[in-house]
């Protein structure tokens, strides 16, 4: 019983682990987006790396969707609304 106790616990903490990488990775653009939408630049931004992030996200979302995970696709919609911002933004002000 001990082992089984010592194992949850252990797993209760990988969960953690887990969730806070997830939080902190799907609002990592949050700043970017906020930065862009009060000055109205996006000149040093590569408009390359954006589409492929946001084509990765948006393959992770279908993937989530396929598996039916939904924190998976939470933080993959949520990452998305803002890197697709970030995107179109670039495109707007190029």
């Amino acid at each position: 019983m001990k082992i089984f106790s010592a194992i949850i616990r252990y797993m209760n903490y990988i969960v953690v682990l887990g969730l806070i990488a997830a939080v902190l990775t799907t609002f990592s653009s949050l700043p970017q987006v906020i930065k862009i939408i009060k000055i109205k630049e996006t000149r040093d931004i590569s408009l390359g790396m954006y589409i492929l992030v946001v084509t990765g996200i948006i393959l992770w979302l279908v993937y989530g969707l396929l598996i039916k995970d939904l924190p998976l696709i939470a933080a993959n919609i949520i990452s998305l609304i803002f890197t697709a911002t970030i995107l179109c933004f670039k495109i707007k002000y190029k």
